[in-house]
């Protein structure tokens, strides 16, 4: 039988192997996204993802089987990365409590904006693939979506924003899932078409239309202003015609 030191030399090695088997994955995953980013689904080749990572083909489809189940993974940590985030914010407000002010319903929403604009900004090749999936009709994120872990914090913002509707805070155009799917879409949007704004606004217009933190908190007062009843407080009175200040 082994000694003690080659038993805890094997468990060292064994170690080592997980943690370069990861790394590996993550690499290829890194270069995946990049290629689906530039070429979608349908155009990305798996050898382009195999030089881009340094890694062989035979690597690739022994972690992740094949092509689908290579941009699988891809969408996956994109499902799971947005899960952890919209559960960190809804762990911290996620309280009966929150609906009895408005006001506080409406800053958090504003920091659940702020927190999905910033996400996409910071994953460009995330947005472009998001672009894509646009593009063709959602047909391959659909038809491997059902492999994902059910999403548990967008869930619960589901609940919340159903607690605030009841409240009479949040209008009652959509259901609680098509308003949070519509704030990602929103901050999908505005990033996408940024280089577009560029193209056709001149001078501080177009120096104006970029991912900075004053434009983020436009497109946040933009979409927490659709979604959300001005409570009495904020109510301007209306200025009668002819009426001066």
């Amino acid at each position: 039988m082994p000694g003690t030191k080659a038993i805890a030399a094997q468990a060292k090695q064994g170690q080592r192997r997980t943690r370069d088997a990861s790394r590996a994955r993550q690499t290829i995953l890194d270069a995946a996204e990049t290629v689906f980013a530039e070429h979608g689904f349908h155009g990305a080749r798996v050898e382009a993802v195999a030089k881009r990572s340094g890694y062989n083909v035979s690597l690739l489809f022994q972690y992740f089987g094949d092509k689908v189940g290579l941009y699988t993974a891809v969408l996956r940590r994109a499902h799971e990365e947005t899960t952890r985030l919209q559960s960190r914010l809804v762990g911290q407000k996620l309280d009966l409590a929150l609906t009895s002010d408005v006001e506080e319903f409406r800053v958090f929403l504003e920091s659940l904006v702020h927190s999905t604009f910033d996400y996409l900004a910071e994953r460009p090749g995330m947005l472009r693939i998001l672009t894509w999936e646009m593009a063709s009709g959602w047909q391959t994120y659909t038809s491997v979506a059902a492999q994902f872990e059910p999403d548990a914090g967008a869930q619960q913002l589901a609940l919340l924003f159903e607690r605030a509707r009841e409240a009479g805070w949040l209008r009652p155009l959509f259901a609680p899932m098509i308003q949070l799917t519509l704030i990602f879409q929103v901050c999908q949007s505005y990033l996408a078409f940024l280089p577009f704004y560029q193209a056709i606004l001149t001078g501080n217009q177009g120096a104006s239309a970029c991912a900075s933190p004053s434009e983020r908190d436009s497109v946040a007062q933009f979409i927490v202003a659709g979604m959300v009843f001005d409570s009495p407080s904020r109510k301007q009175p209306r200025r009668r015609r002819g009426q001066h200040t």
